[in-house]
This record gives C-alpha cells, sequence and structure tokens, in this order.
C-alpha cells in the first residue's frame, strides 16, 4: 500500500501529471461558471412562471416560488456550481481559477438573451468576445505548477512575514472601512461596500484552497481532522463569506447592478490574485512573456465586463452604425454648406433680426 501511494504521488509531480491536474481544475472552473450562470436563468424563469399565474413575488410576503421546481433547479445548479469552484482552487493555482468566474456572468447574459427574451446589444455581444478571448489568453499563461500541496506546506506558507504583513494591512483597512467609513459615506460612495467584499474576498479564497489541500489529502486516509488548521481555515471562510454577503447585498441593494457587477469583478479578482502572489508564489516560477500575457487576459476580460454591463440599455444596432460610417464621406460637404449658408443669413440683415427677435423673445 505503502509503495502504491508513493507511485501515485510520484506521478501527479511529474510534468504530465500536473497537467492533468491543471486541466482537471481548469475543467472544474469552466463547469462552474456554467452551473452559476445556468442558476441565476433558472431561478429567474421560475419567478417569471410564477408572476403569470399571479402568484405573490417573495418581497410582498409570498413564498410560493419554493413550489416551482425551476426555482429548485436553479438553487441545484448554483450549489453544483460552489461545489465545482472549491474543488477547482484544489488543483489550479488561485490566479487561474479566480479570473474565470467572469465567464458566469458571461454565460448568464447569453442564456438570458435566448431564454428570457432580454436584448443583447452590440457592446454586450463585443464584451462577450472580449471575455472569451482575455479568458483564453489566461488559460495559456497561466501558472502550471503548485507551490503548495499539502497542509504542512500551506501551515509554512501562512507564517511567512510577507503574507503576516499583507494579511494585517488588509485586516486593518477592512475595518476601518467597515466601522469608521461605511456608516458614513457607505450609501454615497460605491467603492465603499465593494472594496469591502473585495478585501475579505482574499481571505475566503485563501481558507477555500487550503481546505481543498484538506479534502485532498482525507480522501489519501490522511488524519487530517487533527490538525488545528483546518478548524481555523474553516472559521476564517464562514466569517468572510457571510461578510461578504453582507456587504454585497448592500450595494446592491443601494447602487445600480451595472456598475456594481463590473467593479466588484475587478476588485475582487485584483485583491486575490495578489493575495496568491503573496501567499503561494504562484508567479516565482513564471516568465515575464507568461506573466504579461496573464496580466492582458485579465484586462481584456475587464474590458469585456464593462461593455456588457455598463451599455447593457443603450440601443444600438448594426444598421445604425452602418448607416452612420456611411454618411462619414458626404461630412465635408454638408460642412462647406452649412458654413455657406451661414454666411449668405449673415449678410442678410432680415434674417439677423428675425434670429435675434426670436433669440430675445426665448
Amino acid at each position: 500500500m505503502d509503495g502504491t501511494s508513493n507511485d501515485t504521488n510520484l506521478s501527479l509531480s511529474t510534468p504530465a501529471g500536473l497537467k492533468y491536474r491543471l486541466y482537471l481544475g481548469l475543467a472544474l472552473a469552466v463547469g462552474s461558471s456554467i452551473f452559476i450562470g445556468s442558476s441565476f436563468i433558472l431561478k429567474k424563469k421560475g419567478l417569471l412562471r410564477l408572476a403569470a399565474k399571479g402568484a405573490p413575488r417573495a418581497g410582498q410576503g409570498g413564498h410560493s416560488y419554493l413550489k416551482e421546481w425551476l426555482w429548485w433547479a436553479g438553487l441545484l445548479s448554483m450549489g453544483l456550481g460552489e461545489a465545482a469552484n472549491f474543488a477547482a482552487y484544489a488543483f489550479a493555482p488561485a490566479t487561474l481559477v479566480t479570473p474565470l468566474g467572469a465567464l458566469s456572468v458571461l454565460i448568464s447574459a447569453i442564456l438570458s438573451s435566448h431564454f428570457l427574451n432580454e436584448r443583447l446589444n452590440i457592446h454586450g455581444k463585443l464584451g462577450c468576445v472580449l471575455s472569451i478571448l482575455g479568458s483564453t489568453v489566461m488559460v495559456i499563461h497561466a501558472p502550471e505548477e503548485e507551490e503548495v500541496t499539502s497542509l504542512d506546506e500551506m501551515e509554512i506558507k501562512l507564517q511567512d512575514p510577507v503574507f503576516v504583513a499583507f494579511a494585517v494591512l488588509l485586516t486593518a483597512v477592512a475595518l476601518t472601512l467597515i466601522f469608521i467609513v461605511a456608516p458614513r459615506r457607505g450609501q454615497t460612495n460605491i467603492l465603499i461596500y465593494v472594496l469591502i467584499c473585495s478585501f475579505i474576498g482574499a481571505f475566503s479564497v485563501s481558507s477555500v484552497k487550503g481546505l481543498g489541500i484538506a479534502i485532498k489529502e482525507m480522501l489519501e486516509r490522511k488524519p487530517v481532522y487533527r490538525r488545528p488548521l483546518v478548524y481555523v481555515l474553516l472559521g476564517i471562510l464562514v466569517l468572510s463569506v457571510s461578510t461578504q454577503i453582507n456587504y454585497l447585498n448592500k450595494a446592491l441593494d443601494v447602487f445600480n447592478t451595472s456598475l456594481v457587477t463590473p467593479i466588484y469583478y475587478v476588485c475582487f479578482t485584483t485583491t486575490v490574485v495578489t493575495c496568491s502572489i503573496i501567499l503561494f508564489k504562484e508567479w516565482s516560477s513564471m516568465d515575464l512573456d507568461n506573466i504579461i500575457g496573464t496580466l492582458s487576459g485579465f484586462c481584456t476580460i475587464i474590458i469585456g465586463i464593462f461593455l456588457l454591463h455598463a451599455f447593457k440599455n443603450t440601443d444600438i444596432t448594426w444598421s445604425q452604425l452602418m448607416s452612420t460610417i456611411a454618411k462619414e464621406p458626404s461630412s465635408p460637404q454638408h460642412e462647406y454648406e452649412t458654413s455657406h449658408t451661414l454666411l449668405e443669413s449673415l449678410e442678410d440683415p432680415t434674417v439677423v433680426f428675425e434670429e435675434d427677435n426670436i433669440l430675445f423673445t426665448q
């Protein structure tokens, strides 16, 4: 049995084994985005069906949505997505898994245009294309080596002075925002609640990463339950996730969703990636071109999410765009005619008098 276990561990540490783990984590991350993106559509579809039947809404004291099977299907899809996302951190670097969460927003937008009859304008389509391209670039340049593969290594990483200083600074800023800044300016500044969720999110992702490693060791029949680190990580995860949900709901209640979603994605992903770089040293084995490629893919995803949400209510069609382009060649002649007409009107004192009369009358 010991020989078999050692052979398995050696095979997983080979380049082929590392690629297998990376692809498995990538598949789990993409599957998580598909399930989470679909869950919003299933829930919304179920609520629309109930509204068509005249059932009271949840905000009006009604709980009829509990009887709708589509709502339960959406809840199940959400649970599967979160479970897949949890497992993805055990196999793939957080630098790869976290930015791919943007695919859930992309999938939700595409499915809503087909099943909820919500129109996806030209900005939304361009944002979807950019998000896919950015995700592809990040996958190509993502780090393939895991720097932390056991709880012993996780415990050593958590005691790193650089990470301890980063965690203390992050906690101090988050507590300042929660107890001092948020009560005064939280209702008027969109960044307050979003930054709280983003800073706390760094601890939740790190805890998920550690717990994923613990579950993997538990499946290998190791006495994980005897490690105090597991319970510390579990407590941090529960506290950080509950805080995130609380302040994210406050942000969504006060501000527009089309603004909260892209800003939250940018702040949350930036904080998590920075924390992963410091804690797990995921970029230590990457070349400069891979680092530049990862940052370029991340920036491309940011632009795509921004186009998808910021201009969702703008009505610009391809026909309108093409007609605008077709009118551009005649613009110099139009400007010449306008200036020529203006000079003629200035030479006519009657026209000038009538224009002045209209101006003072208004």
